[in-house]
């Protein structure tokens, strides 16, 4: 009786050490689901903007936001190989790619946009080298970084400052990473992001999380672009 009991009670044990060893390892992936609220819930205005590129019906930064999530929702194996013409197959895709698809929802050809900001600027863009190449060069973060800080607004970096971080807005970590915010937001008012790192959860609660500074905060605005420079995706 008491071998059965003591059996019993080693079972018990290993079943919780199994169910915490789980946890451990799924919370960093954001694997469990997680209660995630509104603007409107928590008292904060949204932006959104003035121009709507495309004449969807949808202001810009919102369609910036459901081409993310479109993205997201596809999950493309995470490889960021070259390929001729740049634009890699739908069912793979990287952090930039992210981007430059929400920017497609919008109706705008970022890739275009892009390869003729460093055909005439080259010298600013020095991760081409000084040797721009249209198939893989709208793919590369330092130079979307360049791209944002030319032609978009560029806004706070601190978190806590919740109002400002606002759903379409761009976000960049140093020169390795880049995402796009989240209508959602954690209890504390801070935005998901909505990203491609190879992780599970393409769209969760982890703008402060991968330990990367972040270095850019941007909104990019079509009022207050140069129209030469706004090309449509056709």
């Amino acid at each position: 009786m008491n071998q059965q009991k003591s059996l019993k009670l080693v079972g018990i044990v290993v079943i919780l050490l199994f169910l915490s060893a789980g946890f451990y390892f799924a919370n960093p992936w954001n694997l469990l689901p997680k209660e995630y609220y509104t603007a409107e819930e928590l008292g904060i205005q949204t932006v959104t903007g003035s121009v709507d590129f495309n004449n969807n019906g949808i202001d810009d930064y919102t369609d910036f936001m459901i081409g993310a999530r479109k993205d997201a929702e596809n999950k493309p194996e995470y490889d960021g190989s070259y390929h001729a013409g740049g634009y890699p197959p739908d069912d793979i895709g990287v952090c930039t790619d992210v981007v430059w698809r929400a920017f497609e929802n919008a109706g705008y050809n970022l890739k275009d946009m892009i390869d003729e900001d460093i055909k005439n600027n080259t010298h600013l863009y020095s991760r081409v080298g000084g040797r721009p190449d249209p198939n893989i060069d709208f793919r590369r973060v330092p130079n979307l970084k360049v791209f944002f800080e030319r032609h978009a607004v560029f806004l706070t970096l601190d978190p806590s400052e919740i109002e400002q971080w606002q759903p379409g807005d761009i976000v960049t970590y140093g020169d390795k990473h880049i995402a796009i915010l989240s209508d959602r937001r954690n209890k504390n008012g801070i935005p998901y992001i909505i990203h491609n790192g190879g992780q599970p959860r393409r769209e969760e609660d982890a703008l402060t999380r991968y330990g990367l500074e972040i270095s850019g905060h941007f909104r990019f605005d079509a009022s207050k672009v140069n129209e030469s420079s706004l090309i449509p995706f056709n």
